[in-house]
């Protein structure tokens, strides 16, 4: 037993967990898109790299999905309530900072 449950219960809450991520993901990823603009995005993109935390998180049921969801809420409130545009939370994403 994996934290209580067996461990097909634990595949299957990994595997769906996954499947939302990847679900959250795509649908930001074209939220991003349509407001940004995809050559935009290329253009502007740095290169930061993940940590090893957020790739770790594959392995811990809907964790991926937990930090996808709070990328959207920093865009929210950090930075469209704050009056910053889609292009600084892209660019805050994607390069390292000082």
């Amino acid at each position: 037993m994996i934290g209580g449950m067996y461990e097909q219960d634990f595949v299957a809450y990994v595997i769906f967990g996954l499947v939302l991520n990847f679900l959250f993901s795509i649908l930001f990823g074209i939220y991003l898109t349509k407001n940004i603009g995809m050559q935009e995005m290329i253009t502007s993109k740095g290169d930061k790299e993940q940590s090893l935390l957020v790739s770790l998180s594959l392995f811990i049921p809907f964790a991926k999905m937990l930090i996808t969801l709070y990328r959207v809420v920093i865009l929210q409130i950090y930075f469209l309530n704050q009056g910053y545009t889609h292009k600084e939370f892209w660019i805050y994403m994607t390069n390292k900072h000082n």
